[in-house]
């Protein structure tokens, strides 16, 4: 299911987004017809499209888009909303400045999925603050890493400390039961803010060593809510952990808003 501003979208007019690739987007899990952190989503697209196109957005427009494309759709599912410039020209690229709203809609799956196995990796993304759709050095260090027998990827920039996952953010537990978050250059995730306002925590730099030796670690983005990581590299981590059960409670406590 893609529509572009609220209509089916046609092939031609989704070439721009595949051959010249600029855009922005954000992703919302729905439950029983509730987006959890709605408005932030909502913020999120409102930044960006300025960070993007210096372009407004209209975000009761994009929720009655989001409204009309989630009728008749199972749930829970998994909505996208891509804000791009359908008529854009990779030569005159100072010229676009005319987004349009993209929704695209696909099934969820469990939450939370089963841990996964994270594999270290050097890499720092183009614009961290922006959801971009300039996925490409993330996705390919997630192909390195799955490729190595690994289930996807953890960041480490070049000043040694840990950042984010390929499509996640990632929380530690230390020794004391403290959640940490790194102080990195990273997207800033929906999941991981609503954590934050709900949850004791503290932010601060994270080497690699000190990740492999916390008490456990957890990624976190709209679609997976709270997910355990059980490996980095060749270190296991615990799965369970209280700490890890308590986030998983307060983020599934956190109500839904329909758009």
């Amino acid at each position: 299911m893609a529509t572009l501003n609220g209509r089916l979208v046609s092939p031609d007019e989704l070439l721009p987004l595949a051959l010249v690739n600029v855009g922005h987007f954000t992703t919302m899990r729905v439950d029983d017809g509730g987006i959890r952190g709605l408005p932030l989503h909502m913020e999120r697209l409102t930044k960006d499209c300025k960070a993007v196109w210096g372009a407004d957005l209209d975000t009761d427009r994009v929720r009655d888009f989001v409204r009309q494309a989630l009728a008749g759709q199972t749930q829970p599912c998994v909505v996208r909303v891509t804000v791009y410039d359908p008529e854009v020209d990779m030569g005159h690229l100072a010229d676009a400045g005319e987004p349009q709203v993209l929704v695209t809609v696909r099934g969820a799956g469990a939450m939370p999925p089963a841990p996964l196995r994270a594999r270290s990796m050097p890499y720092e993304r183009d614009l961290p603050e922006v959801k971009h759709v300039g996925l490409f050095g993330a996705l390919h260090t997630r192909r390195s890493a799955q490729l190595a027998g690994s289930d996807d990827v953890l960041f480490i920039g070049r000043d040694g400390l840990v950042s984010e996952g390929s499509t996640w953010n990632v929380g530690f537990v230390d020794q004391n039961g403290t959640v940490v978050w790194p102080q990195a250059p990273v997207l800033p995730g929906v999941t991981m803010a609503l954590l934050q306002q709900r949850a004791e925590h503290r932010i601060a730099p994270v080497t690699l060593e000190q990740a492999k030796g916390m008490a456990a670690a957890f990624a976190t983005n709209a679609g997976i809510g709270v997910r355990a990581i059980a490996a980095i590299d060749d270190t296991e981590l615990p799965t369970e952990h209280p700490v890890l059960d308590r986030l998983r409670e307060t983020y599934l406590s956190v109500a839904g808003e329909r758009p």
